[in-house]
């Protein structure tokens, strides 16, 4: 089994909060991270697939179409957004680097063709903090949007 990856960057933001929480709580778990006004970063994203080359190309994937491949499934739709209000398949999602990358993860596999897999991604929020996943079934933490008030 081969391996090759490809980095790519975004530049997000975002809040770390919970809703259900006080300010207080929201403050003492998330630090400056659950900022009222949010922060932002400056992502890098790497993303390895695992096959067997190609016997008339010697590749795996064409670097180039994975490019494509990363930007049509993830950096298209996060890059220079809220991760909390721009980002329709993070309603509802603390957007910690844990829970992007399961997210990210979920929207890139089923993409891939044929002939190749998913084998991790890895996601800098920092240059000194990273996450990453290989798919072993972890689920993004999601809080329970409060209950609509009823209607007259």
């Amino acid at each position: 089994m081969l391996y090759i990856s490809r980095k790519v960057e975004f530049c997000a933001s975002h809040r770390l909060f919970n809703p259900h929480f006080s300010d207080e709580k929201n403050a003492e778990i998330y630090g400056r991270c659950s900022n009222l006004h949010g922060h932002g970063h400056n992502y890098t994203m790497e993303v390895t697939i695992k096959g067997h080359p190609d016997p008339d190309t010697g590749m795996i994937i064409d670097l180039k179409d994975l490019k494509k491949l990363i930007n049509a499934a993830i950096v298209d739709k996060v890059d220079h957004k809220n991760l909390n209000v721009d980002v329709d398949f993070l309603d509802g999602v603390i957007p910690t680097t844990e829970n992007l990358v399961v997210a990210f993860w979920e929207l890139l596999a089923g993409a891939l063709p044929a002939n190749c897999q998913l084998h991790e991604i890895r996601l800098w929020e920092t240059e000194n903090n990273v996450a990453f996943y290989r798919g072993e079934g972890a689920k993004i933490v999601r809080y329970k949007k409060p209950a609509a008030a009823p209607t007259a």
